[in-house]
């Protein structure tokens, strides 16, 4: 099956559940619903989350399991939480990131990037999230 589009084709605005459909009786719901955070996710990403999950968190085995670093394990994982809208810092308590935070995380993606330490799909994946929490969308 088809991955789930989120973003308009046409004009790249996040696209809103409006209809499901039961497979096997056709019965049909409309209204408006909730998009899945993971739905969202690149399938790298996914991917490192159901390693890290399978792993039970432990860093060491996850850089076993996916012949990689420590230091692109924490940026994968950072790349995830980002994505996924998880990621609050104690000082950020929770509340949106400014302008200026969201610049530097971009930057940050970029540089890891560039490092190596995180693929060009996750990085995608991670500045979306980013752009989504500038337009307040969840």
């Amino acid at each position: 099956m088809a991955r789930r589009l989120t973003r308009c084709p046409v004009c790249d605005q996040s696209l809103e559940v409006s209809e499901l459909r039961c497979r096997r009786c056709r019965t049909r719901v409309r209204g408006e619903f909730s998009n899945c955070r993971f739905c969202r996710l690149a399938p790298d990403t996914l991917t490192f989350i159901e390693t890290f999950l399978r792993c039970e968190g432990n860093i060491s085995r996850v850089e076993r399991a996916l012949s990689i670093s420590y230091p692109t394990v924490r940026n994968r994982l950072l790349a995830a939480l980002t994505a996924l809208g998880l990621q609050d810092s104690p000082e950020e308590g929770g509340q949106p990131l400014s302008p200026s935070e969201i610049q530097q995380q971009r930057s940050n993606i970029l540089e890891a990037v560039e490092n190596g330490t995180l693929s060009a799909r996750e990085a995608a994946s991670v500045l979306q999230a980013l752009r989504d929490q500038e337009e307040g969308v969840e």
